[in-house]
C-alpha cells in the first residue's frame, strides 16, 4: 500500500474504527433523512461518497451523526490515486470519528459553555464542535477540505442557529471578526509540516485570554508537538481522559494559552 505523505507512522489512518454498519446497497440509495435537514445536502454527499447515520454518544446523549460508510476504502482509493501520480489528492482521515473527539467531548462537560463562541479546527465529522453546540455554545465548525462539511451540516441542522460551517485551511484562510475564547481540535497535530501553519491559525483566531484544547490518543508525534508548541510561546498543561470503550488507552487533552 502507498505510504501517505504524512511523516508519522502513527497517523490516524492506522486507527480507523470499524462501526460494523452495513454499507448502503448503492450510492443512489439515500439514508433516511434525519427529520428536517435539506435533502439537497444528502444528495450532494451521496454524489461524493457513501454515508449513513450513526448513533454516537455526544454531550452525554445518543445523537445521530452523519458519517462516511467506508473510511478505509476511501483511504485506499486515495492512496492508489496518489501512487498513480494524481496530484492534489488528500488522505480522507476526516471520514472517521476519532476517539480523540470523544475524549474532548468528555472534557467539555467540565466547562461552562453557554453562549461561548467556539471554533473547531479540522472538524472532520464534527463530533467535538457538535458537542459544544449541544452544551449551548455558538460554534464555527471548520475543516480544510469541503467533503466532510456536507455531513457536518446535516448532523448539526437542528442546531443551525448556533452552528456555522465553513472551510478553513491553516495558514491560508482567516475568519474575520473578534477572536474565539475557545478553540478545539481533535487529532490535528499528527502532521509535523503543518505545525507552523497551525500555530499561525491559532494566534490569528484566539481571543485574548482564551484557551486552545487539542486532543489525541497519546501519539508519539503529539509528544513532539507538545515540546515544539511550548518553544513557540505557548503555556501548556494536559489532562488524561479515560473512555469507557477502552480505559486502558486514554485520550490526552492539551490545554494551551498564549504566554
Amino acid at each position: 500500500m502507498h505510504k501517505t505523505n504524512h511523516p508519522n507512522a502513527e497517523s490516524p489512518g492506522t486507527e480507523l474504527q470499524k462501526s460494523g454498519t452495513e454499507l448502503p446497497k448503492s450510492e443512489t440509495q439515500l439514508p433516511k433523512p434525519n427529520d428536517d435537514y435539506p435533502e439537497s445536502l444528502a444528495i450532494q454527499a451521496s454524489e461524493r461518497f457513501q454515508w449513513h447515520w450513526e448513533e454516537i454518544t455526544i454531550a452525554g446523549e445518543l445523537r445521530k451523526l452523519a458519517v462516511a460508510s467506508d473510511p478505509e476504502g476511501m483511504l485506499i482509493d486515495a492512496c492508489e490515486r496518489q501512487d498513480a501520480g494524481e496530484e492534489g489528492v488528500i488522505d480522507p482521515f476526516w471520514a472517521t470519528t476519532w476517539r480523540a473527539a470523544a475524549g474532548l467531548d468528555h472534557y467539555l462537560a467540565e466547562l461552562s459553555l453557554t453562549d461561548l463562541r467556539v471554533l473547531e479546527l479540522g472538524c472532520g465529522t464534527g463530533h467535538a464542535g457538535f458537542a459544544a453546540a449541544c452544551r449551548g455554545s455558538r460554534v464555527v465548525l471548520t475543516d480544510g477540505v469541503t467533503d466532510p462539511l456536507l455531513l457536518v451540516k446535516m448532523s448539526t441542522w437542528k442546531l443551525r442557529e448556533r452552528c456555522e460551517i465553513r472551510q478553513l485551511r491553516f495558514g491560508i484562510d482567516r475568519i474575520e471578526g473578534p477572536g474565539f475564547p475557545l478553540i478545539l481540535g481533535s487529532d490535528i497535530t499528527y502532521l509535523r509540516t503543518l505545525w507552523p501553519e497551525l500555530n499561525q491559525c491559532l494566534r490569528e483566531h484566539l481571543a485574548e485570554g482564551g484557551q486552545v484544547l487539542l486532543s489525541d490518543p497519546y501519539r508519539i508525534i503529539a509528544n513532539e508537538f507538545r515540546d515544539w508548541i511550548q518553544e513557540n510561546g505557548w503555556s501548556y498543561s494536559e489532562h488524561k481522559i479515560a473512555l469507557k470503550d477502552d480505559p486502558a488507552h486514554p485520550i490526552r487533552v492539551m490545554q494551551l494559552r498564549v504566554r
